[in-house]
C-alpha cells in the first residue's frame, strides 16, 4: 500500500514538465525519466542513455532523458505501474510480464517460438512486430505506448546443483521465472518447479535457497554475478524473447505531435544501436562468467525439451494459430 501511495504521489509531483504546460510554453525544458532493472553500461540502458543524448542535440537541450538504472525504481512490475501512472516516461520491459496485458504478446513468450535471434529480429522488424506494438499502444487500459523492440538474447537455465543435459535433470529444481503464468507452466512441464518472482528478488532467493536458480541470458547472469550462487549454466535455449521500450501514455498524450514523432524516431534508432551493443556484450559476458568459475554446458538434444513443452503451446497458442503460422513462415 505504501508503494502504491508513493507511486501516485510521484506521478502527481514529477510528471514531465512539458506534459503539463500550455502550447504557448511548448519550448519549456522537458526531462523524461527512464528506468531499467539493469546497470549503467548494459545494452538496453546504454541505448536509452544514447537516445537521450541525441534528443538533447536534436532539440538544443530542450528534451533530455534522466536514467534510473539498477532497479532504483523497483522491478519490472513497479516499472510498469510507474509508467502507467506517468511517474516515469520510459521503461524497458521484458515481453514476459506484458503477455497478460496483450494476449498476442504471449506468442513471443512461447518456448522455442523463434528458431534463433536472427529469426526473432526479422519478426519484430516487420509487420508482425508493428502490429503488436500498435495493439499495446491502442489497448484501452494498458496506458502504455509501444516505442520499439530490443534484443534480450537467448535464455538458458542455471542452478546451484547440477548441469542440465536432459529434461530429467530439471526434476526437483526450483527455478525462478518471470511473472507470467506461461513461464511457470513452461518450467513445470519440463519437470522443474517454476517460481514466479521479480528480478529484484532473485539474488536473495538464491542466497537463502528459496530457489535453486533461474533462467536468463548471459549478460543478465554475468552482470548480476549470479554465478556466485548458481554456477551451473546450461544452454537450453528454451526462450528467445524480445524486449520492449514503452512510454507512459499519460505523458505521451500531453506531448506535441512533433515531439511524439521525434521520440518515436529516436527510439527506432535506439533499437538498432542496442542490437549492436548486445552482440558485443553477449560475447563478453560469456567470457566473464567462465573466468569467474561458471560451468557452462551445451544441451545437445533440444528436441526432447521442445516435445516436453507441447502442452504449453496447446494451452497458450491455440487461440493464436494464424499469428504463429505467420511467424513460422518468416525466413
Amino acid at each position: 500500500m505504501k508503494r502504491r501511495n508513493f507511486l501516485a504521489a510521484t506521478a502527481a509531483a514529477t510528471l514531465v514538465p512539458a506534459a503539463t504546460v500550455a502550447p504557448v510554453a511548448a519550448q519549456a525544458k522537458m526531462i523524461l525519466k527512464a528506468t531499467d532493472v539493469h546497470p549503467l553500461g548494459y545494452p538496453t540502458v546504454e541505448a536509452v542513455v544514447r537516445m537521450g543524448t541525441k534528443l538533447e542535440q536534436a532539440t538544443g537541450g530542450r528534451i533530455s532523458i534522466q536514467m534510473f538504472p539498477s532497479m532504483q525504481l523497483g522491478g519490472e512490475k513497479e516499472m510498469i505501474e510507474q509508467a502507467q501512472l506517468g511517474a516515469v516516461q520510459i521503461a524497458r520491459i521484458s515481453v514476459g510480464p506484458m503477455g497478460p496485458l496483450v494476449p498476442e504478446m504471449n506468442v513471443f513468450n512461447l518456448p522455442f517460438m523463434f528458431r534463433d535471434s536472427a529469426h526473432m529480429e526479422k519478426v519484430v522488424d516487420g509487420e508482425v512486430g508493428d502490429e503488436i506494438l500498435k495493439k499495446l499502444s491502442d489497448h484501452p487500459t494498458a496506458n502504455l505506448i509501444g516505442l520499439c523492440w530490443m534484443s534480450g538474447g537467448t535464455r538458458h537455465v542455471y542452478n546451484a546443483r547440477r548441469p542440465i543435459t536432459s529434461v530429467a535433470d530439471l526434476r526437483g529444481l526450483k527455478i525462478r521465472m518471470m511473472g507470467n503464468p506461461l513461464f511457470v507452466d513452461t518450467m513445470n512441464t519440463l519437470g522443474g518447479n517454476g517460481v514466479a518472482m521479480g528480478f529484484d528478488q532473485l539474488i536473495s532467493a538464491m542466497q537463502t535457497g528459496v530457489v535453486d536458480g533461474a533462467e536468463n541470458n548471459e549478460p543478465s547472469y554475468a552482470g548480476g554475478q549470479h554465478y556466485r550462487y548458481a554456477k551451473y549454466y546450461s544452454r537450453t535455449g528454451h526462450l528467445i524473447i524480445p524486449e520492449i521500450l514503452v512510454f507512459s501514455k499519460r505523458s505521451w498524450n500531453a506531448l506535441s505531435a512533433s515531439d511524439r514523432t521525434l521520440i518515436a524516431n529516436m527510439a527506432k534508432e535506439a533499437q538498432k544501436e542496442q542490437r549492436q551493443l548486445w552482440q558485443a556484450e553477449e560475447a563478453e559476458a560469456l567470457r566473464k562468467m567462465i573466468a569467474a568459475g561458471a560451468i557452462v554446458n551445451e544441451v545437445g538434444n533440444k528436441r526432447e525439451f521442445q516435445d516436453a513443452v507441447r502442452p504449453v503451446w496447446d494451452k497458450y497458442g491455440a487461440q493464436h494459430q494464424a499469428l504463429i503460422a505467420r511467424i513460422q513462415a518468416i525466413n
